[in-house]
C-alpha cells in the first residue's frame, strides 16, 4: 500500500471533522458568542492588576469554570 493511498482517508477524515464542527458551531450562534466573551473577560482579568483581596483570583476561576461548561454544552448538543 503506499503512502498516499493510507494518509488520503485520514486527510477525508479530519476535512469531516473540520466542516462537522463548523456546521455545529454555526448552529449555536449565542454559545459561540458567549465563549468569546467568555474568553475576552478572562485576558481582562488576566491583564488587571493582582491586588484585588483574592477576588481577581476567584473571578479567572469562575471564568474558567464557565468557558468548560459553555464547551460542554456545545458538545452535548452536537
Amino acid at each position: 500500500m503506499s503512502r498516499f493511498s493510507f494518509k488520503a482517508p485520514i486527510a477525508i477524515l479530519l476535512i469531516g471533522m473540520v466542516a462537522g464542527a463548523s456546521i455545529a458551531i454555526a448552529a449555536q450562534p449565542h454559545m459561540v458568542n458567549a465563549l468569546n466573551s467568555l474568553q475576552a473577560a478572562r485576558a481582562e482579568l488576566e491583564r488587571a492588576t493582582a491586588n484585588k483581596g483574592g477576588h481577581r483570583d476567584r473571578a479567572i476561576s469562575l471564568v474558567d469554570q464557565a468557558i468548560k461548561e459553555t464547551r460542554e454544552g456545545m458538545a452535548f448538543a452536537d
